[in-house]
């Protein structure tokens, strides 16, 4: 019985001895692990946490923390798909919900792999423990906003650079020469100097790799920049940075000791002919635990900006400047650039352009996922809010260490992105010139049919001027030489007997090359009054009300189109009430709109209110159905029709009808006025209170001859009329004038017109047609002239041409001439 005892309790004792040597292991690769993942040896620490893990036997907790680290270290070496798999797994485990962070951390890294939505998710859960936690608030925001940026990339062109990748990491750029045609870049490939592993990565150390391009854009094969292991030790280097002369290059260097935590230290070589001199360090601190690393330097080398995470820093790694007076000085303390710039994550892989462009990699702004590139200007002093330079240049991985030539879109970058060779691989970037061209037709607005002949002028907000003409389908265009980036254009559209049409484009802020394509309609000068969009009036009342004056923007457009006519405005009232009160009421009125024309800028001189009161009953130009009536077109007005009318609510319709306001052009040759200060008060107006169409005062000219206003083609014009003048005659000199200022043209001549306007001049009895003469509101259209040089006025017709404006009466007391 004490036997069994005894060897019961033996093996009790052996199995307890043997748990305890398995815990012992356990937790001795678990210690190795944790030690190895504290000093950023991720590689290393991923073996020792697989041989641990296997070990935990019913440890929940402790396998979530295991998986937790596992996720982190495939995550920093760069492999996503599991690293997704082992924070899925910790998560699943309730990790998160004792460590939030662990949401923020797998929302990053599902972020990179660019599942956005899934991100946005572990974003929120995040949120929900520490909702002011800025770095959440980002990373939601950057979930929102890469997709758009996806979906809308900006110009940039993207290529990989075979010839220069290898099957490892490539990355950090930079031109080595003034050139531009050869870089060096850092690279862990096999042929690096050393045989040992860097224990982060697993791979060799990194050294600087020269590479040149040829005329043809070919790319040698990547070597060593030096052989004598000046620059390039078993130690870890990268990221160059040179001045502007490129004869000083400074790089990073990290020293790496298994036996004590090392930093990296910012070094710096001259160059010697081809080769580079031994490197010396650039001091920043005492300490050399301290990290700093990726520099770039000013034109002068008096500034330089690098990365540090030394303490006072806003989060992970900040960008930090120091100054000195010259490039023989020792740099001054660090200073850090502020928050703007740096964020609680990482700012890295600074590249100073021209001394004012920063551009950088950083996690910790809006982003599309991983180091995203982004620039920063300096403005008085101060580095203004980042902006990211978005897709194509940036992806959901990481994109960094970007440089640009000083002039140029040109440069490099490096990415991890889907269809990189290796690892990180370098990536040459162009943003080509954005070409612009504009094209477009123009067509009439009454009859959709092309206009040939107008002229479209395009006038520059940077001083250019440019003009194109319509081809017989209205089509004009202005090539990429004429339309320049940045800049804004004046569209003005001309032809003769159109109203002119004024338009805008502009290239400002467009990011893409484009062919803008435009249709353009222009607006026929009417022969009859234009019906103005309605408006309408209390009874008895002729103040514009607030509503209606919306009504005459498109009037208020063409007017600032068309800034030499001149227009009548008329209002016309029904037939109620008296003569003279319609009268009176119909100009106020026409005066209401006047004024309200001069308020908004339009000249006064370039306006004529009248008031025809009832006289002019409307005659539709179409057929309108309006209240559940149906007007026929051609139909007047008059109150003989509206009489006959069945219904007094179709009487009150057609009363409405004829209280109307219109507008005529009287003459296209006005000449604005310089000075812009009109007053907006003015209402001394041309007033006609009781119209009489058929009367046009006149001036007693020399003997016989009276001189009679008249407006030709559009243009203000005297003639004298001697009752026995057969025809219309022109003087040579009038004639040449009205073809210099293009009132008429070569086609409007009759006969051959080569031998008609030889020699500069226009032949004797030569004849032409007049488009259309006005003498008051009486207009003939298709007019012969005929060139006489004898005639010392400029125009001179007898009774017969006066005729056809209507018969007429002179009364020489009142001087007018009174149509009938």
């Amino acid at each position: 019985m004490n036997n069994n005892i005894t060897k019961t309790l033996f093996f009790v004792l052996i199995l307890l001895l043997s748990l305890n040597v398995e815990a012992q292991k356990r937790n001795r690769h678990l210690k190795a692990a944790d030690e190895a993942y504290n000093n950023k040896q991720y590689s290393l620490a991923i073996d020792k946490y697989k041989k641990g893990y296997s070990k935990i036997k019913s440890d929940r907790e402790e396998k979530a923390r295991v998986s937790y680290h596992l996720a982190q270290c495939y995550r920093y070496t760069n492999d996503y798909r599991k690293a997704k798999a082992f924070y899925k797994r910790a998560i699943r485990m309730d990790y998160g919900a004792k460590n939030p962070e662990a949401f923020l951390v797998y929302a990053d890294m599902l972020q990179i792999i660019g599942e956005y939505e899934s991100a946005l998710e572990e974003y929120s859960k995040y949120s929900e423990y520490n909702p002011d936690d800025p770095r959440a608030i980002i990373g939601i925001e950057s979930c929102k906003q890469a997709p758009q940026w996806i979906d809308n990339p900006t110009n940039f062109q993207i290529s990989k650079l075979n010839k220069l990748n290898s099957k490892e990491d490539d990355f950090a750029p930079a031109y080595a020469d003034p050139y531009y045609s050869s870089i060096i870049f850092t690279s862990n490939r096999e042929e690096a100097v050393g045989d040992e592993k860097d224990p982060w990565t697993g791979k060799n150390f990194s050294d600087l790799f020269y590479a040149k391009q040829d005329r043809k854009g070919d790319w040698s094969t990547p070597v060593l920049i030096d052989k004598k292991e000046k620059i390039n030790t078993t130690a870890n280097e990268g990221k160059p940075a040179f001045n502007e002369k490129f004869t000083v290059m400074y790089f990073t260097r990290c020293q790496t000791d298994p036996e004590k935590p090392t930093g990296c230290q910012i070094y710096k070589s001259n160059r010697s002919g081809k080769n580079w001199g031994a490197p010396t360090e650039v001091n920043f601190s005492k300490d050399s635990t301290d990290v700093f690393g990726h520099p770039t330097v000013n034109s002068d080398e008096t500034m330089i900006i690098f990365a540090s995470d030394i303490p006072g820093t806003t989060g992970g790694k900040d960008l930090y400047y120091a100054t000195r007076e010259s490039a023989s000085e020792p740099f001054e303390r660090p200073v850090n650039l502020g928050e703007l710039v740096n964020t609680p994550k990482d700012e890295m892989f600074p590249f100073l352009r021209n001394d004012s462009v920063l551009y950088f990699s950083s996690n910790g702004h809006i982003g599309m996922g991983g180091l995203d590139i982004y620039k920063t200007v300096l403005k008085d002093g101060v580095w203004q809010k980042p902006i990211n330079m978005k897709y194509p240049i940036n992806s959901n991985y990481d994109d960094f260490s970007i440089t640009i030539q000083p002039n140029r879109d040109e440069g490099f970058f490096a990415s991890n992105r889907k269809g990189s060779r290796g690892g990180d691989d370098v990536y040459h970037f162009l943003n080509p010139p954005l070409e612009f061209t504009l094209s477009g037709v123009v067509k009439n607005e009454n009859t959709l049919q092309f206009v040939d002949q107008a002229d479209v002028k395009l006038i520059g907000s940077d001083g250019t001027s440019v003009k194109a003409i319509t081809d017989p389908k209205g089509f004009f265009s202005f090539s990429q030489s004429q339309i320049n980036p940045n800049t804004s254009y004046d569209i003005v559209i001309e032809k003769e007997n159109y109203f002119n049409r004024k338009a805008t484009e502009t290239t400002v802020g467009i990011e893409k090359s484009q062919d803008i394509y435009r249709e353009y309609t222009l607006q026929p000068i009417p022969d009859k009054p234009i019906l103005l969009p309605e408006i309408l009036y209390d009874l008895g009342k002729w103040d514009l009300k607030p509503q209606y004056q919306d009504s005459l923007q498109g009037l208020i457009e063409t007017l600032d189109a068309n800034e030499t006519i001149v227009v009548e405005l008329a209002a016309h009232t029904d037939t109620r009430a008296s003569d003279e009160y319609n009268d009176i009421l119909s100009q106020k009125r026409a005066e209401s709109v006047v004024n309200y024309l001069i308020q908004r800028g339009i000249e006064p001189a370039r306006l004529v209110a009248k008031g025809y009161g009832e006289r002019v009953p409307r005659t539709l130009l179409k057929k309108i159905e309006r209240n559940g009536f149906t007007f026929e077109k051609n139909t007047v007005l008059t109150q003989g029709y509206i009489d006959s009318l069945q219904s007094e609510e179709a009487k009150e319709t057609a009363y409405q009808m004829n209280r109307r306001t219109e507008f005529s052009v009287l003459r296209k040759d006005f000449v604005p006025s310089t000075d812009k200060n009109i007053d907006v008060h003015v209402s001394k107006i041309a007033v006609v209170q009781n119209p009489d169409e058929n009367k046009v005062n006149y001036i007693p000219g020399a003997g016989e001859s009276i001189i009679i206003p008249c407006i030709i083609n559009g243009y203000n014009n005297d003639i004298n009329y001697i009752k026995r003048i057969p025809e219309l005659y022109v003087s040579l000199d009038f004639a040449l004038d009205l073809l210099k200022r293009g009132v008429i043209t070569k086609n409007d001549f009759d006969g051959n017109v080569e031998d008609i306007l030889a020699d500069g001049s226009i032949k004797n009895r030569a004849t032409f047609t007049i488009d259309e003469m006005r003498i008051g509101n009486n207009k003939v259209q298709n007019i012969k002239a005929k060139v006489n040089y004898d005639v010392s006025v400029n125009v001179l017709i007898g009774k017969d041409v006066l005729k056809r404006f209507g018969d007429f009466d002179l009364d020489k007391g009142k001087f007018q001439i009174i149509f009938k």
